[in-house]
């Protein structure tokens, strides 16, 4: 028999505000993240613009000498996890650590050491590349120093999906626990790739906005949107077995009722064009949550601003909802603070259980006019009413199709 769910903790690290509270005050405000990318030099860059996580010092999540062995996404995620952990007063003294996992995803890794061990191969031979660069690099170490930083020595995933590793990581981290592999599970997403070779390969994608204006560069669901901005920082959050949480008195946010996933199997960037995989998706997660699509009232969408991203995406809910999308509030957290990749889902999520908890669904900020075919309610206005569930949309590269139904805590 399978188990319940609920989120008990909640820590994110993002362009608008470090610290759930902050990031979210910064959502009501309606603030942007956007500005002139500082990590590096872009005077040959057609992309002048990344949402990047301001005034973050690692030394006050860590240690120096725990912080020097960590690339930016995995700082990002140890601190993240440090704030979900202490946000559901989770003792890992009072736990069986063996029965506390960590599903926490990075779609990349550090570009940051590759860019770096890379010219140091060039310019000075093989011998003199770090012998740390590979553990600094490869993305499974979020998840690997997220563990070994709080004790955590149950399932130890790293889902690596894309712009849906957050979703997936979360979702995976619910079944988990659902059916008995944990009592409780440290889940999110990561990623700090706003690198010269990051830029440059999603500029070539033609990706990325090339816009200038901060307030007219990542505009999710407008007839002129461009691209997305890339954005960086991390979300986790802390999910619990019911009774687990209950008996140790935690606060209980929301209650996870269902993940569904697909594939589009059509091809390594577009998204299936009548958006059948991505409805399947959001199909597979209201049934897993035993509820029916017009009991839905808001959806978080991946929204990312590239034009065939929004067109598909809004195919796929009327595929998915039918008559009853027109009745749906869709918004786009990426409006504010841009598309953070594998830690997209994860930060989004966030936005929901928020949303869930004050009865607010915020605006797609920066959204004036969409196209023909582009006529759901996209919220061009923030507004207040009861939110009973929300559905998180997330969509990869690859053909990645995530959804997770989070709603109040049943009784």
């Amino acid at each position: 028999m399978s188990r319940r769910v609920v989120v008990t903790g909640m820590g994110a690290v993002t362009p608008i505000g470090i610290g759930v509270e902050e990031f979210w005050q910064g959502i009501k405000q309606e603030k942007i993240g956007f500005a002139p990318i500082t990590a590096f030099d872009t005077t040959d860059y057609k992309c002048k613009l990344a949402a990047e996580v301001k005034d973050f010092q690692p030394e006050n999540y860590m240690d120096k000498k725990s912080a020097r062995r960590m690339e930016r996404f995995c700082q990002f995620a140890v601190a993240a996890a440090g704030e979900a952990i202490g946000d559901a007063g989770l003792d890992m003294e009072k736990e069986d650590a063996w029965r506390v996992g960590c599903a926490v995803g990075s779609g990349i890794g550090s570009l940051q050491a590759l860019e770096r061990e890379h010219s140091r191969l060039l310019e000075k031979g093989p011998s003199r590349v770090a012998p740390l660069l590979v553990p600094l690099m490869i993305s499974n170490m979020a998840a690997g120093n997220v563990s070994i930083a709080y004790g955590l020595k149950g399932k130890s995933l790293n889902v690596v999906t894309a712009c849906a590793t957050g979703t997936n990581s979360i979702g995976e981290a619910f079944r988990t626990i659902q059916y008995w592999d944990a009592d409780v599970m440290v889940a999110g997403g990561t990623e700090g790739a706003v690198t010269p070779i990051g830029i440059a390969g999603f500029t070539s994608l033609t990706a990325l906005s090339d816009s200038t204006d901060p307030a007219r560069c990542s505009i999710p669901f407008d007839r002129d949107r461009s691209g997305f901005v890339m954005g960086e920082g991390a979300g986790v959050v802390i999910l619990e077995e019911l009774e687990h949480a209950r008996k140790r008195g935690a606060h209980i946010y929301a209650e996870v009722l269902g993940y569904g996933c697909s594939s589009d199997a059509y091809h390594i960037t577009s998204p299936a064009e009548d958006g059948a995989g991505a409805a399947r998706a959001m199909t597979c997660a209201m049934e897993d949550g035993e509820v029916k699509p017009e009991e839905v009232t808001y959806i978080n969408a991946h929204g990312t601003g590239t034009h065939h991203n929004d067109l598909f995406e809004t195919r796929a809910i009327k595929l998915a909802f039918g008559e009853h999308a027109k009745r749906l509030k869709i918004n786009s957290t990426k409006s504010m603070v841009g598309h953070l990749l594998g830690a997209a889902g994860a930060v989004e999520f966030i936005t929901c259980v928020k949303e869930l908890q004050e009865g607010f669904i915020h605006r797609t900020v920066g959204l004036q006019e969409s196209e023909e075919e582009l006529d759901l309610n996209y919220c061009k206005e923030s507004c207040r009413e009861q939110v009973p569930y929300a559905l998180s949309n997330s969509l990869g590269f690859g053909g990645h199709n995530a959804s997770i139904l989070v709603g109040q805590l049943r009784q």
